[in-house]
């Protein structure tokens, strides 16, 4: 075992006073150990076990095939059914509860195994290559940082530049319009869609790990590298270029149903699937295509094109960087060990069952009206809308499992293809291997490809052991494996696999509803039994017939529980306030002033306007024709925004892309001004209340707003920002509109209660009548 980095080296030649009278000794910098191979590891996002053609899926990936064709195709790999758990694992090649990731950033508690804070203890294996001789970089989505960290004051050691990436291109959170991604170079926020007609994220992420494998091989020839391509595709929204998704018009006419029953035929006739293997029935919560509305059908069947054009696409563009790589290594005489891991959960059944046209909408917990989605069906794909397609999608690319993504005690959330192209390969290329393995087995499979022990200390802290155990040996042939126990579980969804059985336990809540709280141990739950030897797509519970063994695996299941740090068990509706709230980078307060220095705020680093009264006030000076945003937050699925145009002030309040509010004053004389927003709350989750909006203290207009967005406005990268709009435009202004009025400061403040000279107006009955004579 080794400590990282390794101590500088004792200088061996011999010093004097006099050049003439020393020995030099040849300044060396440490490498890589012999042999270490490149590494290109990919990863995609919500894409189910039967979603791609190489594991009998309805869309043509033809990258993914020839990594199979190349090397190996996976099919009993394992993910944890959640994004930033799989990512967690995936790196540090220990369990996610472990490394304090049982769920993602956005939901974390004060418990160790959730409160999403990495641990020292437990390097990347982008800091242990990095530091054994490895150029290292990540392209594409990260989802690792802590709520409170994402802020641009930072800290950053938790961000990729932190956590080994010498380079870093993509976006920190969990997702991004394809369109208008709120993108990092590095740290630094930039917005590489303006003013560039067409622009699409996952090609900018091509282009960019193009660019610095060519920059890194011809400028360190002699370093390996290593990149890690994790595209925010396929996560809703499900963007992607018309002339993609129109290849698919009318491919999935035939139904949900249909897809699932062709998925699994052709499993079994590519042999991804073992004969035999049952497609499991469709859950009784997820409607049948024959009993869903048939007006509502042309609203479903486009949905599902629109993603199958983006999965089609993304891997299309990941061909691009694999074929880079070969054609590096054959110009510079090297070998890549390519790692293509087609998700990091099943597919995402998060789009209700009617599917979704706002993803903030069912985020918030709300389901949008198919009515409105058949009349907004040309916006599918393009930045007018973050569009998710139906349940029903879901379940079907998850053939022939039950499931789907959230759901950890079965394979439809966990079980995800893999194909790896080992290095020297040649005899068993194209072949399937079924050992059983997990996330975390990767970062231990690089390490023994390149030669590296595992460090028991990383700049001065010693590591937590290892979870995974390496897969290089299934390049010799199948057989049995080397991973014998796994747990799982992601919001009280919870298995064990040991020797060939699982115990599972679905918690209750299907991953559709949000925010609903079950008992644990109560009846909603039920713990079922599979013979996985036997019943490939746990199909068959065995719980009955075999409870001394179902017993045990429970016990097994707890021991394991405890060991990895999963308990206390928490579900979507457990709360988390109180002593089980994590930081928050603003501490405790409830106003705060902003300038145009404050611009990409992360909404977790902002004051909280939501279910409460709130004022926002901005002292400005503003000429005759000054116009553009002087303060915004969120994009054009939610948000709010204070503008100038037409001499006159504007505040528009969006609700969801849906309910869109906009209140005006007259005509503002020039000079300084102070122009304030109230909202009177009415109470509860998500309610409406009063909207006013007032210049030097004399109300101007208003208007009432029946509902709020009670949770967040955007998980896709829309921001807080003075004087621009960054990202897509909260109201009826265009891209960007800077402000050339003079911003002194915007005030943000929660209130406990409204100010009292507003309430007494709304008390009063003065609110949207004769406002201008106050």
């Amino acid at each position: 075992m080794t400590d990282l980095p390794l101590s500088t080296p004792e200088f061996t030649g011999n010093i004097e006073r006099l050049l003439a009278d020393s020995t030099p000794e040849r300044f060396h910098v440490r490498g890589a150990p012999d042999g270490a191979p490149n590494v290109l590891l990919i990863m995609l996002d919500d894409v189910g076990f039967g979603s791609m053609s190489t594991f009998g899926g309805p869309v043509p990936t033809p990258a993914l095939q020839r990594v199979a064709d190349q090397g190996l195709i996976y099919n009993q790999f394992h993910t944890t059914a959640l994004c930033s758990p799989t990512r967690a694992a995936l790196l540090t090649g220990r369990h996610h509860h472990r490394v304090h990731m049982g769920g993602i950033t956005e939901i974390a508690n004060s418990y160790p195994g959730y409160d999403s804070a990495l641990p020292l203890e437990a390097a990347t294996v982008a800091q242990v290559l990095r530091m054994s001789g490895y150029s290292t970089a990540c392209f594409g989505k990260w989802h690792l940082t802590p709520s409170w960290e994402q802020s641009p004051a930072g800290p950053f050691d938790r961000w990729p530049t932190g956590l080994g990436f010498d380079r870093f291109y993509g976006i920190i959170g969990a997702e991004a319009s394809q369109w208008e991604p709120a993108v990092y170079d590095q740290t630094t926020p930039i917005a590489p869609y303006v003013d560039r007609p067409g622009y699409h994220l996952t090609e900018d992420l091509a282009d960019h790990a193009i660019e610095w494998l060519e920059r890194q091989r011809a400028s360190t020839p002699d370093r390996p590298s290593f990149c890690y391509f994790s595209t925010p595709a396929v996560h809703a929204p499900h963007h992607a270029p018309p002339e993609w998704i129109d290849r698919f018009a009318g491919k999935f006419d035939g139904g949900w149903d249909a897809l699932r029953e062709e998925i699994y035929e052709r499993q079994l006739s590519l042999g991804v699937i073992p004969a035999g293997t049952a497609n499991t029935t469709r859950p009784e919560q997820v409607p049948a295509w024959a009993d869903y509305p048939e007006r509502y059908r042309p609203v479903a069947t486009r949905l599902m094109e629109c993603f199958a054009g983006f999965l089609a696409h993304t891997d299309h563009h990941i061909g691009r960087v694999i074929d880079a790589t070969r054609r590096l290594d054959a110009q510079h005489g090297t070998e890549t060990l390519i790692i293509y891991l087609t998700g990091d959960n099943g597919a995402s059944a998060e789009g209700t069952v009617h599917g979704a046209w706002s993803a903030p909408s069912f985020q918030n917990g709300v389901h949008e009206d198919p009515e409105w989605l058949l009349e907004h069906m040309e916006d599918f794909g393009t930045a007018r809308c973050e569009n998710h397609f139906n349940v029903g999608w879901a379940w079907a690319l998850d053939a022939p499992f039950q499931w789907m993504k959230q759901v950890a005690s079965h394979f439809g959330g966990t079980r995800n293809g893999l194909a790896i192209s080992w290095p020297g390969q040649t005899g068993t290329a194209g072949e399937v291997r079924s050992q059983f393995h997990h996330v975390v087995d990767i970062a231990p499979t690089i390490y023994a490809a390149a030669g590296i022990t595992p460090p028991e200390r990383v700049n001065g802290i010693a590591q937590m052991s290892l979870d995974g155990t390496p897969m290089n040996y299934t390049a010799a042939g199948d057989g049995s494996s080397t991973r014998t126990t796994q747990y799982f579980e992601i919001l009280g969804n919870r298995a064990v696999y040991h020797d060939g059985w699982i115990a599972s336990c679905f918690h209750g809540r299907v991953p559709w509803i949000r925010m609903q709280a079950f008992e644990f141990d109560g009846p909603d739950e039920q713990w079922e039994l599979y013979d996985v030897t036997r019943d490939f797509s746990q199909s068959v519970d065995l719980a009955a017939e075999h409870p001394e063994r179902l017993a045990a695996m429970q016990q097994l299941f707890d021991d394991e529980a405890k060991r990895n740090g999963v308990y206390p068990l928490r579900d979507a509706g457990s709360p988390r306030g109180g002593d089980m709230a994590v930081p928050s980078s603003l501490g405790g307060a409830k106003r705060m002033t902003y300038t145009r220095s404050h611009v990409r705020m992360p909404e977790s680093s902002v004051i909280n306007l939501k279910n409460c009264s709130w004022n926002i006030t901005a002292e400005l000076h503003c000429g005759p024709a000054d116009s553009g945003v002087i303060a915004c937050q969120g994009g054009n699925m939610s948000g709010w925004s204070l503008w100038l145009a037409d001499r006159k002030a504007h505040f528009t309040y969006n609700c969801f892309g849906h309910d869109i509010t906009t209140i005006s004053t007259p005509d503002i004389t020039p000079g300084h001004h102070e122009i304030a927003v109230d909202f009177v709350y009415d109470g509860g989750f998500g309610g409406g209340g009063e909207l006013l909006i007032s210049i030097d203290g004399t109300p101007l207009d208003s208007a009432r707003l029946d509902r709020t967005v009670p949770l967040v406005f955007s998980i896709s990268g829309e921001t807080f920002d003075v004087g621009i709009d960054t990202g897509s435009p909260v109201g009826p202004y265009p891209h960007q509109f800077a402000c050339t009025a003079d911003i002194s400061g915007v005030t943000l403040q929660r209130l406990s209660e409204p100010d009292p000279r507003i309430a007494q107006l709304v008390s009063e009955g003065m609110w949207r009548a004769g406002l201008s004579t106050q």
